[in-house]
């Protein structure tokens, strides 16, 4: 049990790690079309008007806009089949197992705000981005800590992605309560009946995946008009997807399997695409230091390293958790630096925060700017990170 455990970890590591490449490679494509002469085509392209239309009603939005809110519908409903099955038995099934990546995520989402608003609080319109960097991208982070190998310990890789899972459970709770707009109640009851029914399913024992997906469907609509942000549909069908049936098999698992390649390599890809440009013609130094663009990268780079490993420090030392087997402390921050990567999550939450073109501008540079150096400074400090001392005994946490 324990080795099949071992080989699907690694096989979700070594997916990750093409993932990050991937997702890499889609941000340097999209950098690269804002700065030459690709711009007003690749401008041109995030334009196109897609709609769709039944009668009298109508859904009709840019490109960039269904690929925010429709595609990246599927990237939470991934999360929340992820959050779901980790829930009942996984990582996070159990306080002992859930103690130490729980305390680490609420220090690494609550010290970037701070950090953040400390940068912005005496100017209203940056302050509604407080959230941006409390945000870990899991593909990119994890990515960085598979290319360690041998010196990032199994158990280092677990508590990343328990952190990392936990993290988007804060990121979606703060999405429902802090970036909805103005709130349709017609349609937010309508979207209720289909959470009604989904879950009603779920009790009744179906585990066929077309009936929630056509019900799902129904609810994204409903949740795209009520005007609370599209993809927390995604994770409400996501939670009514049965985990186990009848039969022994796994609905959610096999929805699991199926979607994370298509996710990892399509659909976060396709994002970063749209939403990572940076026009660089004219940067200057004291852009980075704009107090939005300083507040994200600090967040990023200060506000994760403090949370994340302070609070594992403090939990640790008051005998709340204990520090992980065979990972050292300086293993632990060269973690932290690491959940700094914001990227996906950040640009996603930047998105929903500011509409105004040069704030989303100077949010994509805090961004950028503050994944790289967390990246960069977390993969060294593990890379060099010496072996724990033997003679500390620990136990997993």
């Amino acid at each position: 049990m324990v080795k099949k455990m071992g080989n699907a970890l690694q096989e979700f590591i070594a997916q990750e790690t093409s993932a990050g490449i991937i997702l890499f490679c889609a941000a340097v494509a999209a950098m690269v079309a804002v700065n030459s002469a690709l711009n007003p085509h690749y401008l041109a392209f995030l334009d196109i008007p897609v709609a769709i239309q039944f009668g009298g009603f109508e859904i009709a939005k840019p490109l960039a806009l269904w690929i925010n809110d429709g595609l990246m519908a599927i990237f939470f409903f991934l999360v929340g089949l992820e959050v779901k099955r980790e829930l009942m038995e996984g990582q996070l099934s159990s306080v002992e197992q859930a103690s130490l990546p729980l305390i680490a995520a609420v220090g690494g989402m609550a010290l970037p705000a701070a950090v953040f608003v400390y940068f912005n609080w005496s100017i209203a319109e940056n302050i509604n981005g407080w959230a941006i960097p409390a945000a870990t991208d899991i593909a990119f982070a994890l990515g960085v800590l598979a290319l360690l190998g041998k010196h990032a310990p199994v158990s280092l890789k677990i508590l990343l992605l328990a952190i990392a899972i936990i993290d988007d459970i804060g990121a979606i709770i703060i999405i429902a309560l802090f970036y909805t707009a103005e709130v349709s109640s017609t349609s937010l009851m309508l979207a209720g009946v289909g959470t009604v029914i989904l879950f009603v399913m779920n009790r009744m024992g179906v585990v066929r995946i077309a009936p929630y997906v056509l019900v799902g469907a129904f609810l994204w609509v409903c949740v795209l008009k009520s005007g609370v942000h599209a993809t927390l549909a995604g994770v409400v069908v996501a939670l009514a997807i049965p985990l186990n049936a009848k039969d022994g098999s796994s609905p959610l698992k096999h929805l699991e399997h199926i979607l994370h390649p298509w996710t990892a390599f399509l659909v976060l890809p396709i994002f970063a695409f749209a939403n990572a440009g940076v026009a660089l013609a004219g940067l200057r130094i004291s852009d980075l230091l704009a107090p939005l663009a300083l507040g994200i990268a600090a967040g990023l780079v200060v506000g994760k390293q403090l949370g994340v490993f302070g609070f594992m420090f403090l939990a640790t030392k008051v005998g709340l958790v204990q520090r992980p087997a065979g990972v050292s402390w300086l293993q632990l921050y060269g973690l932290a630096c690491l959940t700094g990567i914001g990227f996906t999550m950040s640009l996603f939450i930047g998105n929903l925060a500011f509409v105004d073109p040069e704030q989303i501008e100077t949010v994509k540079l805090g961004v950028i700017s503050g994944s790289v150096i967390s990246g960069v400074l977390g993969y060294c400090l593990l890379r060099f990170a010496s072996a724990p001392d033997s003679s500390v005994k620990t136990k997993p946490a």
